[in-house]
């Protein structure tokens, strides 16, 4: 269910200091994200593509990924350009496309695609629990840097839980339709599920505890910064002021 596809690698992105990964792609992505003038967006997907480019991903993993989350955004071009008043374009039925619905629907997916591959480059080519010491670098509390790592640990395994109650529906005959028997057989199974989850959580708690754990991991690993995180800092920090000077000023028309 869960891969680190894009970890492995010996690339510039790879071997940038997770930190400095994680604050130059959270400053991109909200820069990006408020963004709303063609003229800031196209240099941002530019500096996107360039960091999958950099970071020497498989174009057809990177493609698939994509192809998952703009799935989801197709949805959106079904009501935007139909919601939003503004300079017809065309008709279907009772409902009137229009430019300015068109455009927005256009920005949308633009600005997910450019923050979708800025993720992709600089937090998927980081194994998950180095990115949870690192978040830990910069005070956020160690709970919520534990529950994020438990939740990635972990969420396969409750993943492993619901298949072997399905299959166990299953091997019993049940075959889901549309009806109330199916509906309440699935509140079960989530009910159940929850249950479980909360049995398992208990034993794994109990059982740190029996190992000494006192609510907090120690590494002894150190994260060691050298010139090219600087130097990459450097660049995307100037690339994020000039996104968002061609957003906020009139250099660009």
């Amino acid at each position: 269910m869960f891969d680190n596809a894009f970890v492995k690698g010996d690339s510039i992105i790879h071997r940038i200091d997770p930190r400095f990964k994680i604050l130059v792609v959270t400053v991109f992505s909200c820069v990006t994200a408020v963004s709303s003038r063609w003229a800031a967006l196209i240099p941002a997907l530019f500096i996107s593509i360039m960091l999958v480019l950099l970071s020497g991903l498989s174009y057809g993993k990177v493609c698939t990924r994509l192809a998952v989350v703009n799935g989801l955004i197709l949805f959106l071009w079904f009501f935007l350009p139909f919601s939003l008043e503004g300079t017809p374009l065309f008709a279907l039925g009772p409902l009137t496309a229009t430019r300015e619905g068109i455009l927005y629907a256009a920005l949308l997916t633009l600005r997910s695609n450019i923050i979708l591959l800025a993720l992709i480059s600089l937090v998927s080519t980081t194994p998950i629990f180095t990115i949870g010491r690192a978040i830990g670098q910069f005070r956020v509390p160690n709970k919520m840097v534990h529950l994020f790592c438990f939740t990635y640990r972990y969420l396969h395994v409750i993943h492993l839980e619901y298949q072997r109650l399905v299959r166990a529906l299953k091997i019993r005959g049940f075959r889901p339709k549309t009806g109330v028997r199916t509906y309440k057989t699935y509140a079960y199974v989530v009910g159940m599920l929850l249950v479980r989850s909360f049995d398992r959580s208990e034993r794994i708690r109990n059982a740190m505890l029996c190992r000494g754990f006192r609510g907090r991991f120690y590494d002894l690993t150190e994260f060691c910064l050298k010139p090219l995180d600087f130097v990459f800092m450097s660049l995307m920090l100037l690339a994020v002021i000039l996104i968002a000077l061609l957003e906020w000023t009139k250099i660009i028309y």
